[in-house]
């Protein structure tokens, strides 16, 4: 139905019926509306946008990508600019105005009303990763003295410019948040009965100041749509809702793929990016492992005489420490995701790490058992021997290498995804050698 529909309307822009298409368009979905209008030409985009309601183009910018915005912005008049400015809900506006240059923030500032500049400004001057440039001050407040008749006749006055009313929220006077109450609670109670007749003042806030990715977790914990926002005193602020709230759980899974990879995270969209933006994001890490793995050379170097009377020992090589490579990068995502959704925390590193002491010891002596066959065939007894210890050592060192790194990085202070794949791998390329023809010295010394 829902592609039928786009295709009538793709019909009516080819035909230039713009009335069909101001009729058909108000149908779509805000996103479908969105991709349509970047799938079309520029100036058949700028005649589609404009027949949209003043409210509709509002939310369909809101689902634009950033570059997008911009795009659409540069092709806008002063006047269509603050119009849509206006229509923007505050957290949306925000978003927006935080990653334009300072020059474009400013020009749009000065189109904005007096009342619309104060909250703007007010979000702005919240730290760039605070749930506080999240928040949106449209909500609905009541006062526990209110009878429940009073309440709804309130909600259904306030509720059309509130971003949600599936939860209202309970302050005094001097607005410090006293309960959130479910708009189902309100409803069922006994219109005679006041506000404070069913509170229970069971609810959880955040400060504005906290970490964005606080509500990530809060609204994922307590099954929350939105989550109410206050200052130090308590005094309600805003509201955070379940849609900021995605895109930024989006955000932050995005960036943790990059730092994984060994990619410094991208501010705009892969498609988007620059060649020169990828190579200045990528190059670093690059150049940084290119310099470490020099150090895998010269442990090969320094056992060049076991190497020479014992060739075979080559072909196990890169078998060995790309088995401790891999055993350590699956124990760095474990923990690097652990430690992103609070599954575990910074004083449980010691019981993880004798969990993985077990588990990376299982696993190394299946996989010696699996190579020691290898071993046994290529290079005889003694080699088959080597590689089989060697595999047990390389792969706990590995996991615990892997499991280690991102509580080191957390205790410093640093974004534990910064224990990257490749920085795993390399420092099990170093210590595998080590381990590997140090091992080989020992037994073939003896020999």
């Amino acid at each position: 139905m829902l592609a039928q529909h786009l295709h009538v309307v793709y019909d009516h822009i080819e035909k230039h019926d713009w009335p069909s298409v101001r009729e058909a368009i108000v149908n779509l979905p805000e996103p479908e509306i969105a991709e349509l209008l970047f799938e079309i030409e520029p100036a058949q985009r700028m005649i589609v946008f404009r027949l949209l309601p003043r409210e509709l183009a509002g939310e369909v910018f809101a689902q634009m990508e950033k570059e997008q915005q911009n795009e659409l912005l540069q092709e806008l008049t002063q006047e269509e600019t603050r119009r849509l400015l206006e229509e923007l809900t505050p957290d949306d506006r925000t978003s927006l105005l935080e990653e334009l240059p300072g020059q474009a923030t400013q020009r749009l500032l000065n189109l904005l009303s007096p009342e619309d500049l104060k909250q703007a400004r007010q979000l702005l001057g919240y730290p760039p990763e605070s749930v506080g440039r999240l928040m949106t001050p449209d909500y609905v407040a009541l006062r526990p003295e209110w009878t429940i008749q009073q309440a709804l006749d309130h909600i259904r006055a306030k509720g059309h410019d509130s971003e949600t009313i599936d939860t209202v929220y309970v302050t005094d006077n001097r607005w410090k948040l006293l309960d959130a109450i479910s708009l189902r609670r309100i409803i069922l109670a006994d219109s005679s009965k006041t506000v404070a007749d069913v509170m229970d003042y069971q609810y959880v806030c955040l400060e504005a100041h906290q970490d964005r990715e606080e509500a990530v977790r809060f609204m994922e914990r307590y099954d929350l749509s939105s989550v109410p926002i206050v200052d130090r005193d308590g005094i309600l602020l805003g509201i955070v809702t379940f849609d900021d709230v995605m895109d930024v759980a989006v955000e932050e899974v995005t960036e943790d793929f990059h730092k994984a990879a060994a990619v410094a995270p991208l501010k705009e969209n892969y498609r988007g990016a620059s060649v020169f933006s990828l190579y200045r994001k990528r190059i670093g890490w690059l150049l940084a492992l290119v310099f470490t793995n020099v150090f895998s050379g010269a442990a090969i170097a320094s056992f060049e005489e076991i190497i020479a009377a014992n060739v075979a020992l080559v072909f196990f090589l890169p078998l060995l420490i790309d088995s401790s490579g891999n055993a350590g990068s699956q124990s760095a995502t474990l923990a690097v995701r652990a430690l992103a959704t609070g599954e575990i925390k910074l004083s449980d590193w010691l019981y993880l790490v004798g969990k993985e002491i077990f588990t990376a010891l299982l696993l190394g002596l299946t996989m010696a058992l699996a190579v020691s066959l290898v071993g046994l065939a290529r290079g005889g007894a003694i080699i088959g021997l080597i590689v089989s210890l060697t595999m047990i050592c390389t792969v706990m060192f590995g996991s615990i290498i892997g499991l280690m790194l991102p509580f080191l990085l957390s205790r410093l202070k640093f974004d534990p995804a910064t224990a990257s794949a490749p920085l795993i791998t390399t420092l099990a390329d170093i210590s595998g050698v080590l381990i590997y023809f140090s091992i080989a010295t020992l037994a073939l010394g003896a020999e």
